[in-house]
């Protein structure tokens, strides 16, 4: 009987140091920015458009409570929401009548001043850090080698082959892990490239003195309200990218997805009908 023919595995390089660094960093970061953003939020949480808000007019968005349920309204649709959103209970089981609960804010308690202080202070790590990883990955060809849409990937049966792959939960083989597929090009380009600078772009367009130097923002953005509506919009959206990743990364294969992330490498094993009859 002869012996079952030994299984080598095989390592891929995955991540360059500076996206390993950018991606930890900012994952910290965003953190702190959304849980401080929130209590920000806690403050007046209602959205509109245009230049001017207040309790008079219209909110296209409202998280609020009625002194006894907790409530979310967008446009003329309402949920009740209590012990979540708008009316909650405290670590004290204390009632809070606040958008967002404690555990979810930068402070815990109401303090709209140092919630400022901790969102403008991250901000420009945030701010920085894209920066400078936008720079690297020209310099290391992140962009060109990774994230670089080709020719026939624009084809519609690959994009909906692709599609159909990820409904399914195949993520391919081991060995083609040193490459993004089409999704996840599509994600990484629209968060890096669109949903990034506009979170960067919309809160400069809400500060004051932001608005004395550069008043075309406002143009752009139909106004501070209006900057302020999409700064949320694109928080939310991070953050719902920030989930459907974490799902991706734990059905995809936890250990390797986090050691490529940590390492910037990918361990592969053959197949059985690669290796040989292992039978």
């Amino acid at each position: 009987m002869e012996a079952a023919p030994e299984i080598t595995q095989e390592v891929i390089k995955r991540h360059a140091l500076s996206t390993r660094l950018w991606h930890w960093t900012n994952a910290f970061v965003a953190t702190i920015l959304l849980m401080s953003g929130l209590m920000i939020f806690n403050a007046h949480p209602r959205l509109y458009w245009g230049d001017f808000g207040s309790r008079e007019d219209y909110a296209w968005l409202q998280i609020d409570d009625t002194r006894t349920t907790g409530f979310v309204r967008i446009g003329s649709a309402s949920v009740e929401t209590t012990g979540v959103l708008g009316l909650s209970l405290d670590a004290n089981d204390n009632v809070r009548r606040m958008a967002f609960p404690s555990w979810a804010t930068i402070t815990t308690g109401y303090d709209l001043g140092a919630a400022r202080r901790w969102h403008f202070a991250f901000a420009w790590v945030f701010a920085l850090g894209l920066t400078a990883f936008m720079l690297m990955s020209l310099v290391n060809g992140h962009i060109r080698k990774d994230l670089h849409v080709r020719r026939a990937e624009w084809n519609p049966r690959a994009l909906w082959r692709d599609i159909k792959n990820h409904a399914r939960l195949r993520f391919g083989d081991d060995h083609g892990a040193g490459h993004y597929n089409i999704m996840q090009k599509f994600s990484y380009i629209g968060v890096i490239f669109i949903l990034l600078p506009l979170l960067i772009l919309t809160g400069i367009t809400m500060s004051p003195a932001m608005n004395t130097a550069w008043p075309w923002l406002l143009d752009v953005f139909g106004g501070r309200q209006s900057a302020r509506s999409l700064h949320f919009i694109a928080a939310a959206l991070m953050a719902l990218f920030v989930v459907v990743h974490l799902i991706m990364v734990l059905l995809s294969g936890p250990i390797n997805g986090i050691r490529s992330m940590i390492a910037g490498r990918h361990v592969a094993t053959p197949k059985p009908d690669k290796a040989g009859d292992l039978a």
